[in-house]
């Protein structure tokens, strides 16, 4: 059977899959307890950007919390950019979902004898363009404690995160920040969070958020500008009086802040410092990466690999 564009295919269960047809056992302990890893990937112009980045981050989440992945770094990439050629990627989305796998009722990880590996690749339509800067407001909902559940794990538990944005909605802004118990800044509900002081760019240290690819990235951008950057905690003091603030992400990229608690950062529009980060990220990412090129295997036949 063809797939409808709008299906797509999804590997799952070592197979490529319509949509409509990808499924996951009902007894997934990814489905019931939340018990997985995962990754948000980007493609830009036909390639695959920091791949392997991606994927050492996805083998680091699942081996700190001991999830066997059933294939290898080599073979985890090599199924990403073949999704992406299955599904004629040239600018999109990808998840991958690395589960505990099937078991049984009960939170023992040892009723799982195999992980799920998935991968699902979209055309991009998920994020619209935010150039004129959202509103954010400060949640109440604190970050977990890196003793508690690591901000580093990038795992399928984002019910801290959700909490947070369903504030954000109530109160009629466009995201939440959060702090970690201390009461210092830590991120965004899923993305990371910077502002710009009158010496430098600043963004919290990785130990109460995630190191997320978007914001190395950035941090490399601003050392080939000229722009001084440190990483070091700040207060909610320090984001009100701050001269720009941003966040940025995977799916986000770089979205300027322009008030946070009704307090208007700047000038109330995107700054200087984030506009030529916003433009060099733009050509950066357009220019980098694993080519995706073209699959010798039809796209119209789900195969096992």
């Amino acid at each position: 059977m063809v797939p409808r564009p709008s299906d797509g295919l999804v590997y799952v269960s070592g197979a490529w899959r319509t949509a409509a047809d990808a499924s996951v056992s009902v007894f997934d302990h990814g489905l019931l307890y939340g018990d997985g890893v995962f990754e948000g990937i980007r493609a830009y112009n036909g390639r695959v950007f920091k791949l392997e980045r991606h994927i050492d981050r996805l083998f680091d989440s699942a081996k700190a919390i001991r999830l066997q992945i059933p294939n290898t770094h080599a073979e985890v990439c090599e199924l990403v950019v073949e999704t992406c050629r299955r599904n004629a990627i040239h600018d999109g989305y990808i998840r991958l979902v690395v589960t505990r796998g099937p078991g049984d009722l009960g939170i023992d990880p040892r009723k799982c004898p195999r992980a799920e590996l998935i991968v699902i690749a979209r055309q991009l339509t998920m994020y619209a363009a935010a150039a004129s800067g959202i509103r954010v407001v400060t949640s109440t909902f604190r970050r977990n404690a890196p003793d508690a559940t690591s901000p580093s794990i990038k795992s399928l538990n984002y019910l801290n995160n959700i909490l947070a944005r369903l504030e954000a909605n109530d109160r009629g802004a466009d995201e939440a920040l959060m702090l970690d118990a201390q009461g210092y800044v830590a991120e965004a509900t899923v993305d990371n969070f910077f502002i710009v002081s009158a010496h430098a760019l600043l963004t919290p240290p990785t130990a109460t958020n995630l190191k997320g690819v978007t914001r190395d990235t950035l941090l490399e951008l601003a050392a080939t500008l000229g722009i001084t950057t440190e990483e070091r905690p700040f207060t909610l003091f320090d984001v009100w009086t701050s001269k720009e603030a941003f966040i940025c992400g995977t799916g986000a990229e770089v979205v300027p802040v322009v008030s946070v608690d009704d307090r208007t950062i700047g000038a109330g529009t995107i700054g200087p410092v984030t506009a030529r980060l916003v433009t060099a990220y733009h050509d950066f990412v357009r220019s980098h990466g694993t080519p995706i090129g073209v699959s010798a295997r039809t796209a119209a036949t789900p195969a096992t690999v």
